[in-house]
């Protein structure tokens, strides 16, 4: 068996087709199907169920991809292991991240760490759903909230306040509410990925979780700003979403007696996979573009 071709059949494998995993890879479909031939007369079996519509794994493939998948990054982990010993960063680096950070604050950061390092291959792959980081073939993932995947290991990037914003038109038809209590019976604005008790608020009692009134629920941070700023209702939202609508003045902050739990914003990698140097710049570059305390809370 040749390496590229288990390469190949772990690309095709994760791109769901031949023709994607071809443009991932810079190959012809031609090379990557007459690599997959090799490879399973190779092995002495079939690993992919091939019709015009779909390609799936057979019970070989999926009994070979686990470590298929295991060979191909070792091999592309040593490769880069000798090129980062020779002070480069070379090769691919997979990173997920929620779709309204990743298009706000993640691109900024990114693109000079990339110029700066033209061998790298990132792909920024930015979704709001709960990725399930080792399975779907990321390196790392970066996320905002509390981490509760135990396979993790997460490394602090930059604190992130949260506040309760409302538009100054919603304001007038409700009133304005000064404490927790007066928030009972305020329609909430909520983040769907996180549910309805995530209005968590700090106490010398421990949290207090809030249950507003359900107005909307989405899984999309920009569409929750918006929401807010069309007069629909309350909204927690991180002042990296909210800074910008609170600094125009078209969402008010409300000064409600208590702050929200304090959170931060991760890099989480699977548990047992080695930090590798690219990993640990792109750490090291995120922390360096945010700041402590982060720019989007510069007042």
């Amino acid at each position: 068996m040749k390496l590229d071709g288990i390469a190949t059949f772990v690309a095709v494998a994760e791109a769901g087709s031949i023709s994607e995993a071809a443009r991932r890879l810079r190959l012809s479909k031609s090379v990557v199907s007459e690599r997959l031939a090799e490879l399973e007369r190779g092995l002495g079996t079939s690993l992919l169920h091939r019709t015009t519509r779909k390609l799936t794994l057979t019970e070989d493939g999926v009994s070979f991809l686990e470590r298929a998948t295991r060979i191909a990054r070792d091999v592309e982990e040593a490769t880069a292991d000798m090129a980062e010993r020779r002070g480069r960063l070379v090769g691919p680096l997979r990173i997920a991240a929620p779709v309204t950070f990743g298009h706000l604050h993640l691109g900024p950061a990114v693109f000079p760490f990339l110029a700066q390092n033209p061998e790298l291959e990132l792909m920024l792959d930015l979704d709001d759903r709960r990725v399930d980081v080792a399975a779907d073939g990321y390196d790392a993932v970066v996320r905002h909230g509390p981490i509760a995947d135990t396979r993790l290991v997460a490394w602090r990037l930059a604190p992130s306040r949260r506040v309760l914003v409302a538009a100054p038109d919603y304001l007038e038809r409700h009133g304005r509410p000064a404490s927790l209590a007066e928030l009972d019976g305020h329609r909430g604005l909520f983040y769907t990925n996180r549910g309805a008790a995530d209005w968590r608020f700090a106490g010398a009692d421990g949290a207090t979780i809030l249950r507003a009134e359900m107005g909307l629920r989405v899984n999309n941070g920009d569409m929750l700003r918006d929401a807010a700023i069309d007069g629909l209702g309350i909204a927690l939202l991180p002042t990296f979403i909210a800074g910008t609508a609170i600094n125009a003045g078209s969402l008010v902050v409300l000064d409600v007696g208590a702050e929200a739990e304090l959170e931060f914003v991760y890099v989480a990698h699977p548990e047992g996979r080695r930090t590798s140097a690219k990993l640990r710049a792109f750490i090291d570059c995120l922390r360096a573009a945010f700041g402590d305390p982060p720019y989007w809370d510069a007042r």
